[in-house]
This record gives C-alpha cells, sequence and structure tokens, in this order.
C-alpha cells in the first residue's frame, strides 16, 4: 500500500489563531484514548482530502509516534466550503472494519455520446476488510453499459480479501436515455403545479 504520510503537531492556540497561522485544528481519536487535539499544515491536508476524498486512510506522525487512521469527520465553511476542522480516527492496520465508500462512476462521458445519463441511485458502497487495506473509494466503469443496464456490485472489482456487505442485487446507478429523464422531469412539474392548483382552488 502506497503510504499517505500526515505531519501533526500538538495544538495549543484556539482553532482562530491556528487556522491564521496557515494550520488546521484537528483531533485524534484512538479507542479507549483519550483524543488528542493537534494541528495540521493547511495545504497538506487539503491535498489529501482533494486527492483521496474524506475518508482517506493515512499515516499521522506525531513526534516520534506513526500511527495509521482514516479522516472520520471533515468539517467546513457553508458558504466557501473550506476545511475548518478535521477528525482523524487512529486504528491498527490489522483492524477488521465496515467502512462506507463514496463510488466513483467513470466514463460517463461515453455514456452522454450517445445520449445517455447515469442516474445515481446509491453514492456509497459498505464494504468489510482490513483496514489497512480497503480502498479511498469504489471505482464503477460505466463507459460500455447501455439503455437499462445497472451497476451492482460486480462493477467495483474489489479483491478477495475485501467484501460488499449491501445485497449482491443492490443498485448503485441506472442508464437512461436523456430525452427520458427530461420527459420525466416535465412531468414532475406539471404534477406539482397542479398539486398547487388544487390547493389554491379549495
Amino acid at each position: 500500500m502506497n503510504e499517505t504520510v500526515l505531519v501533526a503537531t500538538n495544538r495549543t492556540e484556539n482553532a482562530k489563531k491556528t487556522r491564521d497561522a496557515g494550520f488546521t485544528p484537528a483531533v485524534l481519536n484512538q479507542n479507549g484514548a483519550t483524543s488528542t487535539s493537534v494541528q495540521f499544515d493547511t495545504l497538506a491536508i487539503n491535498k489529501i482530502i482533494a486527492t483521496h476524498g474524506t475518508n482517506a486512510k493515512l499515516f499521522v506522525t506525531i513526534g516520534n509516534d506513526k500511527k495509521f487512521g482514516y479522516i472520520k469527520e471533515v468539517q467546513r465553511k457553508p458558504v466557501d466550503r473550506s476545511v475548518v476542522h478535521v477528525a482523524v480516527q487512529l486504528v491498527d492496520v490489522n483492524l477488521e472494519m465496515k467502512m462506507n465508500l463514496p463510488i466513483h462512476f467513470h466514463g460517463v462521458e461515453s455514456l452522454e455520446n450517445r445520449q445517455l445519463m447515469l442516474l445515481t441511485i446509491k453514492s456509497e458502497v459498505e464494504v468489510f476488510g482490513k483496514a489497512g487495506i480497503l480502498p479511498d473509494s469504489a471505482i464503477a466503469d460505466v463507459s460500455e453499459m447501455v439503455l437499462g443496464d445497472t451497476v451492482t456490485a460486480k462493477f467495483f472489482n474489489f479483491p478477495d480479501n475485501i467484501s460488499v456487505i449491501d445485497a449482491e442485487d443492490e443498485h448503485y446507478a441506472v442508464v437512461k436515455a436523456v430525452k427520458e429523464v427530461a420527459a420525466d422531469a416535465v412531468d414532475e412539474d406539471t404534477e406539482a403545479s397542479e398539486a398547487v392548483e388544487e390547493v389554491a382552488a379549495e
């Protein structure tokens, strides 16, 4: 596994002063232990989140200690969505655990070129495996799909040591025609307008 390493230092200032100094306030949580208030270099943590997502697996170094964990929570400003606080859960790399992975659909542009579109039904898949080998996301290649096809667990191609907890026939997305989706949207708008008119008439 390629190591993603993030340097942490103990935090003594309040959140505002920490952010003004170019750091992001954070907390390291460990089962059975007290949480530790730390700070990460803002550019470094933003790069990891942008590259690996908001549940990225990583190694955190603090002083001479190096521990494995995953991002458990990311707090953002409501307007510009900048990261203001991060919580990292420290775990053993061999811990067997459940995790919801975000799904990335590759090849959507191929569908669009054929006047098709992918409607997402479920944006995450629940998996089980050792913490150290769980990926940051699930990848589904939809480029060769045709009208009416659905994305199920078989599209993710996880290795044998990672299992999907969701039902085998769980649908995560479906391919539809662009004109069909547009017609559905018009029908929904019409139904909504008629409902409003009925209420107004009562």
